[in-house]
C-alpha cells in the first residue's frame, strides 16, 4: 500500500496505528500550517490572531460585550482573557467600563482605531483565505465544514 502524504511528511515508514490517529494528525498538522500563515499575517497589523478575534466579535456583534462572553465566542480557549484585552486597551483598540448594576461585570468596546484596523484587513485577509484554500472547490470546503463540525460535535 502506498503511504500517504501524511506519512511522507512526517517520515513515517509503517502506517498508522489507526484511520482515527491519522485523520487527528491530519487535523493538527493542517491546523498548525494554517494558524503559522494566519499569524504571521495578523503580525503585520501588530496583532496576535486572539486579538483580531476579540475585535472581530466586537465588531460583529456591534455592541459592547462582557468579557466573559468575549471568551465564549473565541474561536481558541484563551485562558487569560483580561490580560488579552489589557493588551488590546494599551494599543488603544477597546475601551472597557464597569456595569453600574454589577461592578463586578466589566464591558468591552470596540474603538474606532480598531475598526479602521480591521477595515484595512477585510480584504487582505480575504485574499489570504482563498490563497490558502482557494484550490478547494466549494462542495469541498462545504464538506470540510460539515466534517471538521462532525468531529467537533463529540468534543467536551
Amino acid at each position: 500500500m502506498a503511504r500517504s502524504q501524511l506519512q511522507k511528511e512526517l517520515g513515517k515508514r509503517g502506517p498508522f496505528d489507526s484511520p482515527e490517529q491519522e485523520a487527528c494528525l491530519n487535523i493538527l498538522r493542517t491546523s498548525d500550517r494554517l494558524q503559522n500563515r494566519l499569524g504571521r499575517f495578523f503580525r503585520e497589523f501588530g496583532l496576535t490572531a486572539s486579538q483580531y478575534n476579540v475585535l472581530r466579535i466586537l465588531r460583529g456583534t456591534g455592541r459592547p460585550m462582557p468579557s466573559l462572553e468575549i471568551a465564549e465566542r473565541m474561536i481558541q480557549v484563551v485562558p487569560a482573557i483580561t490580560g488579552l484585552i489589557d493588551r488590546l486597551q494599551k494599543q488603544g483598540l477597546v475601551e472597557r467600563r464597569r456595569c453600574q448594576e454589577d461592578r463586578r461585570v466589566v464591558y468591552v468596546e470596540i474603538t474606532a482605531r480598531a475598526r479602521e484596523l480591521l477595515a484595512r484587513m477585510d480584504e487582505p485577509l480575504r485574499q489570504l483565505h482563498k490563497e490558502l484554500l482557494g484550490h478547494l472547490g466549494r462542495s469541498e470546503l462545504v464538506e470540510l465544514s460539515r466534517l471538521l463540525e462532525k468531529a467537533r460535535a463529540r468534543l467536551p
